[in-house]
Order: structure tokens, then sequence, then C-alpha cells
């Protein structure tokens, strides 16, 4: 950690002296680069100098505790260093905090792909439960908007794919614990037994990107149109309003049928197109990253699903960081910060821990 702070301490002096030199000045792209480099680590470096001064006198301290003769004073010093060495600590989980490293993502919207898996019927019903409760979780939010791109239903009033949009300050932050695979225990409603079935539904939560942060070319795309059968297909039978994009050199798929017009349509789907692709490319980056560590430290077992929902026990467990709540009605209302808080204090308590 000092040594990054040292080097952060260097290249902020060498910014001062860059930005004073006769030559640079005139350079006003160059002076307004440097003031913003400047200004993103001056709060860090002026925290750390403070850091530097509290060990300078905490130092000190120490020395006169083994040096001062008189009692007196040599109480005033062990009572100074003991306040020294709590402003330490809490300077040095300060310097910590400010070195993580923020996701540039975590303001974006996000788009949010649920899908039915094992457990064929009740898998879909269990998806259409998954995008209630998160369409309350986002009411709870107080201004976030939730607007629906793609529904393919099962005859039942479930979904075998369902695609939404959560737009609102912070969407991802919030949501991105949620991709994985989700497990629910319950007997269905369809079941005269009254047996306990196990379904999964699979949930991806992809941070929304511009056009310029993924260029797609033109040449790429395969766009086909066809009539909708959702809420804009039922304004525009004779038209088609729907849209279908494959990305030939992935071959993703993605359709839109639920907006009023061909174009608004075409735009939501290069949407959740882009997504998947920066997704894809950000994957790749992490299971390289994920390679190499693998080849150093080894590599353990992981359960698949992150969170099992069991109704018979009234209760949720989010098994990332084992914790268990027992009012499953709640959770299913869109109750879930205590998952959310404790998922974000573990991934920075993971990043801090590298920081170290």
């Amino acid at each position: 950690m000092f040594d990054r702070l040292v080097t952060l301490e260097d290249r902020y002096e060498e910014l001062q002296r860059l930005m004073g030199d006769p030559e640079v000045m005139h350079d006003y792209e160059k002076v307004a680069e440097y003031a913003k480099e400047r200004s993103n680590i001056e709060e860090l470096v002026s925290t750390y100098q403070r850091y530097k001064q509290v060990m300078a006198e905490l130092n000190a301290a120490r020395e006169m505790t083994q040096a001062e003769e008189d009692p007196d004073l040599r109480d005033m010093a062990y009572t100074e260093v003991h306040e020294l060495e709590h402003q330490q600590e809490a300077i040095e989980t300060t310097l910590r905090q400010m070195l993580l490293t923020k996701d540039p993502r975590d303001e974006k919207n996000v788009i949010m792909e649920i899908r039915a898996g094992a457990g064929g019927d009740e898998a879909g019903l269990f998806a259409a439960d998954l995008l209630r409760m998160y369409t309350r979780y986002a009411e709870r939010q107080g201004g976030w908007k939730v607007d629906l791109i793609h529904e393919n239903r099962t005859g039942i009033g479930g979904f075998k794919e369902v695609i939404f949009e959560v737009r609102g300050k912070g969407a991802f932050s919030h949501l991105k614990y949620e991709s994985g695979v989700h497990r629910v225990q319950r007997v269905p409603a369809t079941e005269s037994s009254g047996r306990i079935h196990t379904s999964t539904v699979t949930v991806a939560v992809l941070p929304e990107v511009d056009e310029v942060e993924v260029h797609v070319e033109a040449k790429d795309l395969d766009i086909t149109t066809y009539g909708a059968s959702g809420a804009g297909g039922q304004h525009m039978q004779k038209n088609d309003t729907a849209v279908r994009i494959i990305h030939k050199p992935t071959g993703i798929v993605v359709s839109c049928e639920n907006e009023r017009s061909l174009t608004q349509n075409k735009l939501r789907a290069m949407t959740v197109l882009r997504a998947r692709l920066y997704e894809m490319e950000q994957q790749k980056r992490e299971d390289e990253i994920e390679e190499r560590r693998r080849s150093q430290v080894g590599t353990g077992e992981r359960s698949e699903k992150i969170r099992t929902y069991n109704y018979p026990q009234n209760r949720v467990t989010e098994h990332r960081v084992g914790i268990n709540i027992y009012n499953l009605p709640l959770v299913m209302d869109g109750d879930l910060d205590e998952f959310i808080e404790a998922l974000s204090l573990d991934e920075q308590t993971r990043k801090l821990s590298d920081i170290e």
C-alpha cells in the first residue's frame, strides 16, 4: 500500500512542477489534462501527508517516553502516544478505502436478463416472480424506472426468457451482485401430491454502454423485422414493428418487440447488443486474470447457485456470504438491501486485502 502512496505523491509533485513549466502553461489541453489528474489524487496525497505527519509525531512521543525522566512529562508522552496510535489506525483505514478502485460501470443503467433453467413450467413461473421482485426493488429506490424489452412467455403465466432495462442512479452498483443461478424449492401449484420441487433460473446483469464504448459495424449485423405480439404490436398489427438482430461475428441474437415503432425497437435491441458485447469482452479479460491467478494459487470448487429461495422453510439463503433471511415474502417483495449491503462489504473487504 505504502509503495503505491509514495508513487502517487511523487506523481503529484511532478504534476505541480509540470503545470508551472512555462512551456506547458501555453498548452491549454495539457494544462487541463494535468489539472484533472492532479485533482483526482489530491485528496489521497493530502491524507498520506497527514499520515506521515502523525507518524513523525508518534515517533517523537515514543522517544520521549524512553528519554524523559520527569514522571509527569513521561505520563503526558504516553497519553500522546495512545492518541496518535488511534489517529494512525484511522488514517490507515481511510487510505485503504481511498485506494479502492471504483468500478466505472457502477453509475450506469442495467440490462437484466432472466431465463428459466431446470424445472420446466415451475422455473418459468419463478422467472416471473423474480421479475416482480426486481421491479419492486426498483420502486423502493424512488425514481428508478423499469422498461420491458423482450419477453417469451409460457402458457401458464411464466417466462422462458424476459429482458428488461432498469434506469436509475447507481443501478449497476446495486444490481450487479444478482448475476448467477437462483434456485427455488417449493411445491408447484400444479403438483397434486405436495412434493417439493427444485428449479433454477439464471439472471444476467449487464451495464448499459454507449456507442462510443462499443462500436458495432453495420456490415456485421443481420437485421430482420416481423409482426410484434407484445404491447406495441397490439397497436400496429399490420406493420412489422418487431426487430431481430444477429451479430454475425459472435452469433449473438437480440429481439425486441415491446415498443410501438420499429425505430424504437431497433434502438432498444442495439442497446442490449452493445451491453452483451461489452460484457463478453469484460468476461474475457476476467477469465484471463482468473487463469493467471489459478496457475499461481490453485483453485477450489464453487457451487453454481448464488441464492436459494426455500418456500417451506420461509428462508432465503445467500450462499456467497452465508446469510439466511427467514422472511421470504419480504425478499420477494423487493427487500434485497441486506443481501446487497453484505455482498458489497464482502467485495470491498477482498479488495482491501489485495491492497495490504
